[in-house]
């Protein structure tokens, strides 16, 4: 594979890579990209996977994408969807930013319904899950339980501080190389492969060689977001079972006091953790994170 595909990038070329690095024995099953209606003017996108009825719904974390998840989707080989959420991957951007979770969550009330029969298991990670949250909270209707990807509405820009720094970086890179080496020096326990991986599904080369996040090609805004004190309110409401997959290593942004506090707004909440895992679970343990679904919401 060249170093810089250039216009030749196929989105679904790379599976065979998240098989042979995770050691899976798996068919690739059938995956497409849709697109769908969210006003007169914007569309979701995202991925199905399977020709079946979809049985979940994931939702990535910010500055990411659908592809986030395909190694999770590989290892499951069940049918579901993955979002990017506006101003990220395929989708088009929010008015608010690509931040404004409960303009997201508004955003999928809508898209949802014509991707799945509702209601459905909920998975959402760090941006995705705060998105979740509002979401479940407005429409419990679409849900059958939320599951949080190391997450609550406790973090902040402390906790989460070498995140976003990596995200707040250089708007634009030169080339490929410098991209992909800012991206590794931020990610030390990732492999270069799938970090590389990362980049051909989360950037762009534009015209003129130089390359950008797809999530910052658009306006940054401000968004429209609850404040964490509204943001638990809502986890607390919601009337689904809820589940916290908590990661324990270096780079996971939820510390004990965060944990505490979902426990005591919800104390049928179930709470794991994942050892060996920072803050995204599902490119550091993207096996354990699909023995955790399947355990959860066991095949009929």
């Amino acid at each position: 594979m060249p170093v810089v595909p250039g216009y030749d990038y196929n989105e679904f070329a790379y599976f065979h890579e998240n098989l042979a690095e995770w050691g899976l024995d798996a068919p690739i099953p059938p995956v497409s990209r849709f697109f769908v209606a969210v006003d007169g003017l914007r569309q979701i996108s995202g991925l199905r996977w399977g020709d079946d009825a979809p049985e979940f719904v994931l939702v990535h974390g910010g500055a990411q994408n659908a592809h986030t998840f395909d190694t999770v989707a590989l290892a499951m080989q069940r049918p579901l969807v993955a979002i990017d959420l506006p101003g990220h991957g395929h989708s088009d951007a929010s008015p608010f930013g690509s931040a404004a979770y409960a303009s997201h969550a508004a955003d999928l009330a809508v898209a949802l319904p014509q991707l799945v029969t509702p209601p459905r298991p909920l998975v959402g990670m760090s941006l995705g899950g705060l998105t979740s949250i509002v979401l479940s909270a407005n429409r419990p209707d679409l849900v059958t339980a939320l599951v949080l990807i190391d997450i609550t509405p406790g973090v902040n820009e402390t906790k989460a501080h070498h995140i976003t720094e990596f995200v707040n970086g250089p708007k634009t890179f030169d080339d490929f190389d410098a991209l992909l080496e800012r991206t590794v020096r931020y990610n030390p326990t990732r492999s270069v492969s799938s970090l590389r991986r990362g980049i051909l599904h989360n950037a762009i080369q534009r015209p003129d060689g130089s390359w950008v996040w797809r999530h910052q090609q658009h306006p940054i805004v401000d968004a429209d977001r609850p404040d964490a004190n509204e943001l638990w309110d809502l986890l607390g409401s919601i009337p689904v079972p809820l589940t916290l997959i908590r990661g324990m290593a270096v780079g996971s942004v939820v510390d004990d006091e965060d944990e505490a506090e979902l426990r005591r707004r919800r104390p049928d909440a179930t709470v794991v953790h994942v050892a060996g895992a920072g803050h995204s679970i599902q490119g550091d343990a993207p096996l354990e994170l699909a023995a955790l679904l399947e355990r959860f919401f066991p095949r009929h």
